[in-house]
């Protein structure tokens, strides 16, 4: 087991890897806690819930809006929740970003903490502060930044995780690699096999890593004014292509990372090497590398980015694996290069 602390100016978060489920009572607050969780957690896990008020949400992106903060809005009310009480999000991603908006906002803040259930949220989503719902077909446009208190990662909820949202999850270790640290990006490349049953060994040094590198970055930039942004490394494109297709975040986020990769080689920012490595590595965890796009759509749906700043968007590149860089594109130039690319 190991923990990594994460300390700004919303608080500390303690992220704690390779804790059970079954220790979560020695974690939580005296006092009255509500679980937000949802069907398929308790489905394979409500065994081994404390004996607390369950709130369940939907399963996938579409529950991740103001609809289901209302829902639970409600059943806070239903329970009695006041400002003493402590809101504990159980699952995954999209769990974890709504439970934690939600805490943050009723009765301007409650007490929170994460059990983060799949690979793509123990390495990414439960961590770092970002809290927030989707509006209209507008990507996390609420939201807040505020730290929750712990993150559990159990490693062994990733048995119970289908192969493909398992996999899905290795997108934003190669994007934590990609932008940060060769070396996690090399162990990745000599791994993967692995990584892809499941090694603990493997898992937890990913996982650690990875968690690592966010952390640190979180703790220089929480609201994200600058080095932050780089975390985004091939979100723009993603978005866009998990709105307009609706397959799984890190599939898109696949698709992303290959789309702006090539558009650094294109702009004379990387190496076609690089890209060609970024490309193989995500075929070799089974994660698309290529599809058909409708680019007048992409760029459409890219304009509806947090990110626009005018004309222009605020993207991150490549100048080498390891290593990421910010510079605006102008949605001219944009429409221009993915017409190549698409």
């Amino acid at each position: 087991m190991k923990t990594i602390e994460i300390t700004t100016d919303t608080g500390v978060s303690k992220i704690i890897i390779g804790e059970s489920l079954k220790n979560l009572p020695n974690y939580i607050p005296t006092g009255k806690s509500i679980i937000i969780t949802d069907d398929n957690i308790i489905k394979h896990y409500a065994s081994s819930f404390p004996s607390f008020p369950v709130i369940s949400i939907g399963l996938g992106e579409k529950n991740k809006t103001l609809e289901t903060l209302t829902l639970i809005f409600d059943k806070l009310i239903e329970y009695e929740a006041d400002r003493s009480t402590f809101i504990l999000g159980i699952g995954g991603g999209i769990v974890c970003d709504v439970t934690g908006f939600a805490a943050s906002v009723f009765m301007r803040g409650l007490r929170f903490g994460f059990i983060s259930a799949s690979l793509l949220s123990q390495v990414d989503a439960s961590v770092g502060g970002k809290n927030g719902v989707n509006f209209r077909s507008y990507k996390n446009m609420l939201g807040v930044f505020n730290q929750p208190e712990f993150v559990i990662i159990d490693t062994a909820m990733l048995q119970t995780l289908d192969d493909k949202e398992f996999r899905s999850g290795f997108a934003e270790i190669v994007k934590a690699g990609a932008i940060k640290d060769e070396s996690l990006f090399s162990y990745l490349e000599n791994h993967y096999a692995e990584a892809l049953q499941n090694v603990p060994a493997v898992m937890e040094k990913l996982i650690y890593d990875s968690v690592l590198i966010k952390s640190q970055v979180v703790e220089r930039d929480e609201k994200e004014k600058g080095e932050r942004k780089k975390l985004n490394f091939g979100h723009t494109f993603a978005h866009a292509i998990e709105h307009d297709t609706g397959m799984l975040h890190g599939e898109a986020v696949s698709l992303g990372m290959v789309l702006a990769a090539n558009l650094s080689v294109k702009m004379g920012l990387l190496q076609k090497s690089d890209s060609d490595r970024i490309s193989q590595i995500l075929r070799n965890l089974k994660l698309p590398v290529s599809m058909e796009f409708d680019y007048h759509a992409l760029v459409a749906t890219m304009k509806k980015d947090k990110k626009r700043e005018g004309d222009f968007l605020h993207m991150v590149f490549l100048n080498r694996i390891g290593n990421a860089i910010i510079e605006k594109i102008s949605f001219n130039q944009l429409e221009k290069y993915s017409y190549d690319l698409c």
